[in-house]
């Protein structure tokens, strides 16, 4: 069976309002031009063709008294004459008048005729040129009015669409703000707009202070809560310690070390969603910055270096980072996971299952994981949050030959006099 060929489409900007709008305007001008120009038409060539049979008839009364007295006839006028229609001359045979168009020596004339004597017909002719121009006049008159009428009403149709749409875009732009996490983003459309897209407007509006009321609520919450929770912590562990050794006191310690990392993880995402952070910039090797968090996460990982270049970025936040980022490979991926340096950008990789669906669609969720019943999902959107306030780019992706990778690029160096030079410290980084 051979398959069918593919459907033409349509290039995207035919799918717009302002094309739409424009070609319903253009369909809807034409169609009233057309019937206004077709009434016209027909009301001034039925009043001309009346005007010029009334003529014709009035020529024939006196062609008919002049026949009856024996006056002579002038030429072109009488019994038969030359260019009579054939029609017309086989209604007056009949016993009829009539009139018709037709043609006078090679010129549009109107016929006027009546029964004569024996089997003849008398018949005279108008001059109908001047009509003609007349109507031919009048035709091009509606064509070019009606061209005109509809640029015009093209022209303020897509000038009133235009304003609609610009609102519109403007709205979308600023919902697109939101769900990028600017909750101060706001349409603010003019308080003399009353129609729909006003309304619309508005409601967005309402909904993103809504929703940013909510959020502020919530990270006052979170912040509340992990900072009052900080001194039980601190007794509690300090009354750990005292408990004598034995499998009892290790669960106990583990619990509340647990409790202590999740009340520092919750401290650090209060702050990074106030993005009250300070970045403090120095120079750094990328290669010695990754050598000593793959040291410190005490993890079997592999280290590939394509090239390492000084960068000036804050350690203490990229190594948080890339600490997540390997401590959540560990967790959830499978070995070999593996740190590659290139550039500006760090790769971590491993051979698990990969990212779940949701995070690879909407990002890293705090208190939500899959697969397992280790962490709370906070690892990650620390991650995000760091990566953010360092102007790093952090994408997720699994890869088409199995296992997850997390992207990390750093910002490119910024123009000279752009920003004010990076505080330096008194020593330099420490190799790896």
């Amino acid at each position: 069976m051979r398959a069918r060929p593919p459907r033409p489409r349509l290039p995207a900007w035919t799918s717009t309002l302002i094309w739409k709008a424009a070609v319903f305007i253009t369909l809807m001008c034409c169609g009233l031009a057309a019937l206004l120009g077709v009434l016209v038409h027909r009301a001034m060539t039925h009043q001309t063709v009346g005007t010029a049979r009334e003529k014709a008839l009035t020529k024939l009364e006196r062609t008919i008294r002049a026949y009856e007295t024996g006056a002579r006839l002038p030429r072109g006028e009488g019994i038969d004459p030359v260019g009579l229609p054939p029609e017309l001359r086989t209604l007056a045979v009949g016993g009829k008048r009539g009139t018709a168009l037709g043609e006078h020596r090679g010129r549009a004339a109107m016929w006027a005729a009546a029964p004569a004597e024996e089997g003849t017909a008398i018949a005279v002719s108008v001059d109908f040129r001047a009509s003609e121009q007349t109507i031919a006049d009048l035709d091009r008159a509606i064509l070019g009015s009606s061209g005109l009428a509809i640029g015009v009403t093209l022209l303020m149709g897509a000038f009133g669409v235009t304003r609609i749409t610009r609102r519109l875009h403007l709205t979308a732009q600023v919902a697109r703000r939101i769900t990028a996490g600017d909750l101060d983003a706001r349409v603010d459309d003019s308080a003399r707009n009353k129609d729909e897209v006003a309304a619309v407007s508005r409601a967005l509006d309402t909904m993103a202070a809504s929703l940013q009321d909510k959020l502020e609520a919530e990270q006052r919450f979170t912040a509340d809560v992990a900072h009052e929770l900080r001194t039980p912590l601190t007794g509690l562990n300090a009354a750990a310690e005292l408990l004598p050794p034995g499998r009892p006191a290790e669960l106990v310690r583990d619990r509340v070390q647990a409790m202590r990392s999740l009340t520092e993880d919750l401290l650090e995402i209060s702050r990074l969603d106030t993005r009250s952070e300070r970045v403090e910039l120095d120079s750094h090797d990328l290669a010695d910055l990754a050598a000593r968090t793959i040291r410190g996460s005490g993890t079997d990982t592999v280290l590939e270096v394509v090239s390492s270049p000084l960068v000036e970025t804050d350690r203490r936040r990229l190594e948080r980072i890339l600490g997540n980022l390997v401590a959540n490979a560990h967790s959830h991926g499978a070995a070999p996971v593996t740190v590659t340096v290139d550039g500006r950008t760090l790769t971590v990789t491993d051979e698990g299952p990969g990212y779940p669906e949701y995070l690879l669609a909407s990002g890293p969720q705090r208190f939500r994981t899959e697969g397992t019943n280790k962490g709370h999902g906070l690892g990650l959107t620390i991650a995000v949050g760091q990566a953010r306030a360092l102007g790093a780019t952090l994408a997720f992706r699994n890869r088409e030959t199995g296992g997850a990778e997390a992207r990390v690029t750093l910002p490119g160096p910024a123009a000279p006099g752009a920003t004010a030079p990076p505080r330096r410290r008194d020593e330099p980084p420490a190799r790896g």
